[in-house]
């Protein structure tokens, strides 16, 4: 008797291997994108779940610190902010970063960042507070776009333009977060080319009207380690062209000292 032929099962109909866990990390996507706390229902909602097994996943979530109960429903839980720390000291550089801000007589003074390009964004790692009253920049782990951010565009003046285009191709017209953010490719690519030649990106308000970016590209400590990002945030009426001269070149320092002195930039 012939034994039945193989079947071969097409990927779009692959089972998901940890439906449980795919379902908990969609609850916590919700969480992160909302506004505020959501109700069991309203995450019910977004997942397409019945809300009894919602609950049962969220019971899960709040027992391991993942989020939280408050009167308004859930939001996410601060296990969230240990493992985005934990995350961010891996890298060599961001665990030097503070030391190298507090030791520069300009960055001390500044709010300083530092971004990694997650898809086409410029996602948050780390965060000098600097020593002013008045302090501007991104709360960490957000994400700004990174086609009209200075450290987005730190992030891809270091890319040829073929390879921006490949990566930011599905944005464009790019969303505008000001009156003054670029919406299209040969813009981008005309601000980068000038990044390129000025040896540091800059945002002149088109992340945030009022806020100038200052921002210089961080290789990779280790082969692993993704390249990186620092950025300074200047409250406009500081902005002068004297002032980013003097950030931009505390920042190209700052940058060298957290190169590696074995990397492929440092041996050139």
């Amino acid at each position: 008797m012939a034994e039945p032929a193989a079947v071969d099962v097409p990927d779009r109909v692959a089972r998901d291997p940890a439906p449980a866990v795919t379902r908990s990390l969609k609850i916590l996507g919700v969480l992160a994108d909302a506004d505020g706390p959501q109700t069991l229902t309203e995450i019910a909602t977004a997942l397409g779940l019945a809300k009894s097994s919602t609950m049962n996943l969220c019971l899960a979530l709040e027992d391991g610190g993942m989020i939280q109960r408050v009167p308004a429903g859930y939001q996410l839980g601060r296990r969230n902010a240990e493992l985005g720390g934990a995350f961010a000291a891996q890298f060599n550089q961001i665990r030097e970063f503070y030391a190298v801000c507090e030791a520069s007589p300009v960055l001390r003074h500044e709010v300083v960042q530092v971004a990694m390009l997650d898809d086409h964004d410029a996602l948050y790692l780390a965060r000098h507070e600097g020593s002013r009253t008045v302090r501007f920049g991104t709360p960490l782990g957000s994400r700004i776009h990174a086609a009209f951010s200075a450290t987005g565009n730190a992030l891809l003046m270091v890319m040829d333009d073929s390879r921006v285009e490949e990566i930011m191709a599905d944005q464009v017209p790019f969303p505008r977060a000001s009156e003054n953010s670029v919406r299209e490719m040969p813009d981008l690519l005309e601000k980068l080319a000038a990044a390129r030649a000025r040896g540091y990106a800059l945002d002149p308000g088109e992340g945030m009207q009022g806020l100038y970016g200052v921002a210089v590209p961080l290789e990779g400590w280790a082969p692993g380690d993704p390249p990186l990002a620092l950025g300074v945030a200047i409250q406009e009426a500081r902005a002068t062209p004297e002032h980013i001269e003097r950030v931009a070149d505390a920042l190209k320092d700052a940058a060298r000292r957290l190169t590696n002195p074995l990397g492929a930039s440092a041996r050139k």
